[in-house]
């Protein structure tokens, strides 16, 4: 009896980005999340263990009168550690400057960011890790001592000029805390690991953002679109909405169960999370299922030696 000749999944189109991965926020979300984004301790849900010991810190740094120590916040993408660095900024009474390693190319990028800072303010720093080594040199001495030097001039006429800084916080933030150069961790006070969402936790935070969205939904609706949102905020956030354009199409008063589970199949996002794309990184073997190549590149790894797999059927392998 002929097998049945079965379509290789790299022959469907792919989706062009999946909606479970927690990507950089894009230029029309930093308009929109700042109103679901929360301004102080007592409005921010989970990592309690890590707001508790904040609160102390800087309890502690206001009764001296100082700025808070220079923070390391690592985690993966979208747990929320801008989010963060906008709550200590607020709780602290000062403002904050915004920026990203890759932004900052020269010296001068840095030099110009720390001229502009006024005593107690905090300079957020998102993938820190990808900062240069001559940036990374600017901000030692700015970090220990609130000073930089300043080259001016070229050749034998070139000299040194001291620019002095006034006391501020430099918070950064990586996922990948290997990256990032020992120096400059080192320099540091503050290290923080934000870890992954409970469910009860993104079932919080999901009917608070339904109630600052002003659109309702259900206790089991929530915790059916947090089970799928692999313990990660800003995709259980980006999930809720989806499933928000679904009931209000439907002229629905809520997000109910029945929409949730519409939704996931429509958007092909499976009960463990997964979705079309993130199925593809696994290939189906006599030994059960493996991570392919492009598994092993999508996660930054070293593939492992595979041996008699040629006959197997395999997803996304182009």
């Amino acid at each position: 009896m002929p097998k049945k000749k079965i379509q290789p999944l790299n022959e469907v189109k792919p989706l062009r980005e999946s909606l479970l991965t927690p990507r950089p926020i894009s230029e029309d979300e930093k308009i929109f999340l700042p109103s679901l984004r929360p301004r102080k301790f007592a409005e921010f849900i989970g990592q309690r263990e890590i707001v508790e010991r904040l609160k102390i810190f800087i309890s502690a740094a206001q009764k001296r009168s100082e700025s808070l120590d220079h923070s390391l916040l690592l985690g993966p993408p979208g747990l929320g550690k801008t989010t963060l660095a906008t709550v200590i900024s607020a709780e602290m009474g000062v403002q904050i400057r915004i920026t990203s390693g890759p932004v900052l190319t020269r010296p001068g990028d840095v030099a110009a960011l720390l001229s502009g800072l006024k005593a107690g303010d905090v300079l957020f720093i998102d993938e820190i890790h990808r900062l240069g080594k001559s940036v990374e040199e600017i901000l030692y001495p700015a970090m220990e001592d609130y000073h930089f030097d300043v080259l001016i001039g070229k050749g034998p006429t070139a000299r040194s000029l001291r620019m002095k800084v006034p006391p501020f916080t430099l918070i950064g933030a990586t996922t990948r805390e290997g990256d990032v150069a020992a120096p400059l961790r080192s320099r540091f006070g503050v290290i923080l690991r934000i870890d992954y969402y409970s469910n009860d936790e993104l079932t919080e935070l999901i009917h608070s953002v339904s109630k600052r969205l002003n659109f309702p939904i259900m206790k089991d609706a929530a915790l059916e679109i947090s089970r799928r949102a692999r313990g990660t905020p800003r995709v259980a956030i980006r999930l809720f909405k989806r499933m928000r354009d679904i009931a209000q199409v439907e002229s629905r008063p809520s997000v109910d169960l029945d929409v949730v589970e519409k939704g996931m199949e429509m958007l092909k996002i499976d009960r463990l999370g997964l979705d079309y794309i993130d199925r593809g990184f696994i290939a189906r073997t006599s030994r059960g299922r493996i991570a392919t190549q492009k598994g092993f590149e999508y996660l930054g790894l070293k593939p492992h030696q595979q041996k008699n797999l040629a006959n197997q059927p395999r997803l996304f392998e182009q």
